[in-house]
C-alpha cells in the first residue's frame, strides 16, 4: 500500500504512461485542513516518491531526484517504505521550483490518474516545515523585496560597493552573519528606479500609431529596482513600435514569498497588485511583464492560489510577457522598420519560468526578426532558484546545476548571451570563471531588439 493506493494498483498504473490530453495544474487548496496535516503530508510524499522511484526519468533535471533514488537505493529494502520521514527533507531542499519536472518530464502528470505535482508537493513540504519554524531566517528577509529594494535604490553606491565580490572582508563578514555565500555575485541596485526614470522620460511617442494598441509595463521589482536597462530597452521599443505606453509598480508579485512557502503573503501581494492592474485593463491596456518568473506567477500561480478572484482570471488573460507581446505585433501588424544587424551571435537561454508559461520560445522568435542574425538556444535550467543560488547551503548545488547549461552556451561561441530570467542570466555569466562563456554581458532578449533598433 502506497497512500491509499494498493501496491498491485500502482505497479498496474505505471504501466500506463502518459496521457493524450494536455498537462493542466489544481488550485494550490493550501487552507483545507489536509494541505499542512502531518499525516496527509508524508501520506502524499511517499505516493509521489514511489511512483517516482519507478520512472526515474527526471534522473538529470536537478539534485532532488538523484538525492531521492540514492536513498531509496541505499535504504533496508530499497524502497520507500524503508525510508523515515526525516529523510525527505534534502529532497525538498534541492528543488529550486524550476517547474521543469511538471512541464518537460512527467508522464504522470494530470489529467493522468497518478495526479503528479512534484514541484507543488515540495511546495507543501515547505509550508509545513514553516509551519513548524525549520525553515531557515535569512531568506525570508531577502524576501521582502520592496523593502530592501527602496532602501537599496536609496544607498545604491554604497551598498553596491561593500556588496562587491572583490571587496572579500566585507563579503566574508556578511557570510558569517547571513549565510549569503561570499562567492556570489549579488545583483546591483540601479540609483533610480525605474518607475522614476518612466516619469521623468516618458514623451509622445516618436511615431505615429497605427495598431491602437495601449500597455502598461509592469516593470517588476528586478527590473524596478535592479536592472533599469531592461525596463528603457522595452519602453523604447514599445514606442518606436507606436504603442502607448504606461507604467506601474505597486509591489512585487510574490515570487520570493513562494520560494519560502509563504502563501497568505503571496496571496496578499496579488490582490494588492491585482487591483491596481485591473484598472489599467479596465481601461484597454495590456499588462506587460519583464521577467519570466513574474509574468509565471501573474498568468499561472495566482489563479492556482486564487482560483475564485474575478479579477485574478482577468488579469491572467490580460497579461503578456514583453516578448510574447512583439511577436504579436510581428504577426499581426509588422514591427517598425529600422532594424539592422547585431555585431555577433547570440545564444538565447530559454529560462525555466518562460518555459513554464507555455508560450513557446518567444525570445527566440523575437530576436529572429533582426536581420541576418545567428541564434542558439539552450534549454536547461540555470540552478539559481531566487535564493537557493545565493545562500552558502545550497550555492554549490546551484553550481553543479547551472555548469552544464554555461557549458553548452560556451560551446555555442557567441558575442551575447540573452535570458529572460535576470538571476538565471547572473548565475550563468558568473560561470564564466569556470567555463569561459564567449559573451560579454548576460542580457534581456528585449536589450538585443532595442540595440538592433539602435535606441
Amino acid at each position: 500500500m502506497v497512500g491509499n493506493i494498493p501496491t498491485k494498483k500502482i505497479n498496474k498504473m505505471i504501466n500506463k504512461e502518459g496521457s493524450t490530453q494536455a498537462p493542466t495544474r489544481h488550485p494550490i487548496d493550501f487552507n483545507h485542513p489536509d494541505f499542512l496535516n502531518e499525516k496527509s503530508l508524508d501520506s502524499e510524499m511517499r505516493r509521489v516518491f514511489d511512483i517516482c522511484h519507478g520512472c526515474r526519468r527526471c534522473f538529470n533535471l536537478c539534485d532532488s531526484f538523484p538525492k531521492l533514488f540514492d536513498m531509496i537505493d541505499k535504504s533496508k529494502n530499497e524502497d520507500v517504505e524503508s525510508l523515515s520521514s526525516d529523510e525527505f527533507t534534502p529532497v525538498v531542499d534541492a528543488c529550486t521550483l524550476c517547474d521543469m519536472c511538471f512541464m518537460t518530464k512527467c508522464p504522470y502528470v494530470p489529467p493522468h490518474e497518478f495526479n503528479l505535482d512534484f514541484p507543488h508537493l515540495m511546495l507543501r513540504y515547505r509550508a509545513f516545515q514553516k509551519k513548524k519554524n525549520k525553515l531557515p531566517k535569512v531568506p525570508s528577509q531577502l524576501a521582502q523585496i520592496d523593502r530592501n529594494g527602496k532602501i537599496g535604490v536609496i544607498f545604491s553606491g554604497i551598498l553596491n560597493s561593500l556588496s562587491n565580490i572583490k571587496n572579500k572582508f566585507l563579503r566574508k563578514i556578511l557570510e558569517l552573519i547571513t549565510g549569503i555565500d561570499k562567492r556570489v555575485k549579488l545583483p546591483l541596485y540601479n540609483s533610480e528606479t525605474f518607475s522614476t526614470y518612466f516619469k521623468n522620460n516618458n514623451f509622445k511617442n516618436v511615431e505615429i500609431s497605427k495598431k491602437d494598441r495601449k500597455v502598461v509595463i509592469y516593470s517588476t521589482c528586478f527590473v524596478n529596482f535592479n536592472k533599469k536597462s531592461t525596463g528603457v530597452a522595452a519602453l523604447k521599443v514599445l514606442k518606436k513600435n507606436g504603442v502607448e505606453v504606461q507604467e506601474a509598480y505597486p509591489g512585487c508579485c510574490g515570487m520570493p514569498f513562494l520560494e519560502q512557502a509563504d502563501l497568505p503573503k503571496v496571496v496578499e501581494q496579488a490582490k494588492k497588485v491585482s487591483k491596481d492592474l485591473i484598472k489599467w485593463i479596465d481601461k484597454g491596456y495590456r499588462v506587460i511583464t519583464l521577467t519570466a518568473s513574474c509574468g509565471l506567477m501573474l498568468k499561472f500561480e495566482w489563479p492556482l492560489l486564487l482560483p475564485h478572484d474575478q479579477n485574478i482570471k482577468k488579469l491572467s488573460k490580460n497579461t503578456s510577457d514583453i516578448d510574447e507581446y512583439i511577436v504579436d505585433i510581428a504577426n499581426k501588424e509588422g514591427v517598425a522598420d529600422g532594424l539592422q544587424e547585431i555585431d555577433g551571435g547570440v545564444t538565447v537561454h530559454h529560462a525555466c519560468h518562460a518555459r513554464a508559461q507555455n508560450m513557446g520560445n518567444k525570445a527566440r522568435d523575437m530576436l529572429k526578426l533582426i536581420p541576418n542574425i545567428k541564434i542558439d538556444v539552450v534549454e536547461r535550467c540555470a540552478g539559481h532558484g531566487g535564493t537557493f543560488g545565493v545562500m552558502k547551503e545550497t550555492h554549490n548545488l546551484a553550481l553543479k546545476v547551472g555548469k552544464p547549461t554555461a557549458k553548452q552556451i560556451k560551446n555555442k561561441n557567441n558575442k551575447y548571451m540573452a535570458s529572460d530570467c535576470p538571476l538565471a542570466g547572473k548565475h550563468l555569466k558568473q560561470l564564466e570563471q569556470d567555463t569561459k562563456i564567449s559573451n560579454d554581458e548576460t542580457l534581456h532578449p528585449i536589450e538585443l531588439l532595442a540595440k538592433a533598433y539602435n535606441l
